[in-house]
């Protein structure tokens, strides 16, 4: 069969989309473009907020408008959270957030049995599953869901999800509900499957997680986030390692110690910050506050100088005064983030946050999202403009209009012009094609920023 894949939300959910590609890929099928006429689509659901589940919902009612004759089949959160009204999706299977491995023989199966009766004709009611059993939705399984890294299409950059979960029941999130307490995968495996990545090429690795801070909670051999970096970064020697979401209240002395001697770890971190008012952190249910977020820069900054550091805001929460949304401008402004994710408050049915009293209205959080957002463009500006002259490490992902793009070490998109090549003992032709095969998909070079403009950060490989 050919299948394709639509996937709405986090890293974890990308990672999650390309198990399950890799397993059916495995079993002999191919993966193929949406609209291409396949026989599967898969659409990976989002229930962070009630703007995601609506995307999710429109996702799937799409993926029917464009594969009218596919079996059609939904997973992840919203239909996690959803699943005792099924049809709301249009699928003929629906799973959950668990269990990807038998959700996938179950596609293979429904398909098979399709392809068996030789018609077009879409499943009854009867004959569709409704759902997937999966050990989210009644008793839950206490082991980490073990999913094969990488992807069946083939990427530079490579997700190693080691932590599934969450215990910490922010106000405004229905994420726990959805994944269930937190789970780690256990060191010697996390490890086999950098090893694993690094083999197949892949030049880089993102670490990641429902909240990979709280790795090894569950795991009780003493084992923390920093420990777990350090035997990834061993094992996968000739790719660099980038961290995903961190916990403020992670970032300590102790933490930025550990992680400064991986040789190959990213100086970028991204911090789910959500506010800089601690009234407001302490209503979203936030275990830390501004201090703690601040004094966790300030040690980033320490020990890696020209780091990259950006971060998660929600303007808008409920009850956040017109005092308090300047209290976090104040903060983000000192913070000086390389560049932000804004997001206005989305009332989340299901959530503490939408029973909550002083809502604020719709237009209000627009307009500070907007106000933040500008703040963020001015501050990541002067974050690139400030890497000029500066030599860094990029992997090249791409060509576009006969450049070469990738990212650095500290999450700055930067092009390199194919012919412009830094090295004075070469002739124009040969560096035309030195440049052309050093910056091709999926190699590393270090490279001399040179330029920024309103489109690109310049660089020339050196």
């Amino acid at each position: 069969m050919r299948f394709c894949s639509v996937t709405l939300g986090c890293k974890v959910n990308q990672y999650e989309t390309q198990a399950l590609e890799n397993i059916l890929a495995s079993r002999g099928h191919t993966a193929a473009k949406l609209g291409d006429g396949c026989d599967v689509c898969i659409v990976n659901t989002c229930a962070v907020t009630a703007e995601s589940s609506r995307k999710s919902r429109q996702a799937a009612r799409r993926v029917r408008k464009l594969e009218p004759d596919a079996l059609i089949a939904v997973c992840g959160c919203l239909s996690e959270l959803e699943s005792a009204n099924p049809n709301q999706f249009g699928a003929d299977i629906v799973g959950g957030s668990g269990d990807r491995a038998a959700f996938a023989l179950e596609i293979e199966r429904m398909y098979l049995e399709r392809a068996s009766r030789r018609t077009d004709a879409p499943l009854s009611e009867k004959e569709c599953i409704g759902n997937v059993p999966s050990p989210n939705r009644h008793e839950r399984s206490a082991d980490f869901e073990e999913l094969p890294p990488g992807s069946a299409a083939g990427r530079t950059r490579a997700l190693l999800k080691i932590q599934d979960g969450c215990d910490s029941f922010c106000a405004y999130c229905v994420i726990p509900y959805a994944r269930g307490r937190v789970r780690s995968l256990p060191a010697s495996r996390a490890t086999e499957f950098a090893a694993q990545l690094d083999g197949q090429g892949y030049r880089e690795i993102v670490v990641t997680g429902i909240e990979i801070s709280s790795y090894g909670k569950d795991l009780h051999d003493g084992l923390t986030l920093a420990d777990i970096v350090k035997k990834i970064g061993g094992a996968a020697s000739n790719a660099r390692i980038r961290l995903g979401s961190l916990d403020p209240g992670t970032v300590d002395s102790e933490f930025c110690d550990k992680v400064a001697a991986v040789t190959n770890l990213c100086d970028h971190f991204h911090l789910s910050l959500q506010s800089g008012c601690d009234e407001t952190l302490r209503r979203m249910g936030r275990k830390y506050d501004t201090a703690v977020a601040g004094n966790a820069i300030a040690m980033l900054r320490s020990h890696f100088p020209n780091c990259g550091i950006t971060a998660d805001l929600i303007t808008g929460f409920p009850g956040e005064t017109d005092a308090e949304f300047q209290q976090t401008m104040e903060f983000i402004t000192e913070a000086q983030f390389s560049d932000m994710h804004i997001f206005p408050f989305s009332l989340r049915p299901g959530t503490r946050a939408a029973d909550m009293g002083g809502q604020v209205e719709k237009a209000v959080r627009r307009e500070r999202a907007r106000i933040a957002t500008q703040a963020a463009a001015e501050m990541s500006a002067a974050f690139r403009r400030g890497q000029v002259g500066r030599t860094l490490r990029t992997l090249f992902e791409r060509e576009s209009g006969g450049s070469a793009i990738g990212h650095t070490d500290n999450y700055i998109e930067v092009a390199v012009r194919l012919g412009k090549h830094k090295n004075t003992a070469r002739s124009v032709k040969k560096a035309d094609a030195a440049v052309t095969h050093k910056a091709a998909r999926n190699s590393m070079h270090n490279v001399q920023i040179t330029t920024v403009d309103d489109r690109f950060v310049w660089a020339e490989i050196v």
